[in-house]
């Protein structure tokens, strides 16, 4: 990975319950996160195949939410960016 590569944090959970009530809480926080498929690569045992995508910037707000509202998670796993906002444009 390059310096420069920009990363994504992807947060696992055990159950969906768990992902929609950190995204609601992150919400409120006012911090951007979007729902997911967690990638092959990173779902592991216990991870439902849902994630919250999470830009680099925000992870630090992230951590702190989760950790001043004791929200329950599994992992929280960095990938470089794989979005590609200019793949497959023909027009």
């Amino acid at each position: 990975m390059s310096e420069n590569e920009e990363l994504n944090y992807y947060i696992l959970f055990a159950n969906y319950t768990q992902g929609l009530l950190l995204q609601e809480i992150l919400k409120k926080d006012g911090i951007s996160a979007r729902i997911a498929p967690a990638p092959r690569s990173i779902q592991g045992e216990l991870s439902c195949g849902m994630s919250l995508l999470v830009r680099q910037e925000d992870i630090d707000g992230v951590r702190e939410s989760i950790e001043r509202n004791h929200a329950e998670y599994h992992e929280i796993v960095s990938l470089p960016c794989q979005i590609r906002p200019h793949r497959n444009k023909f027009c």
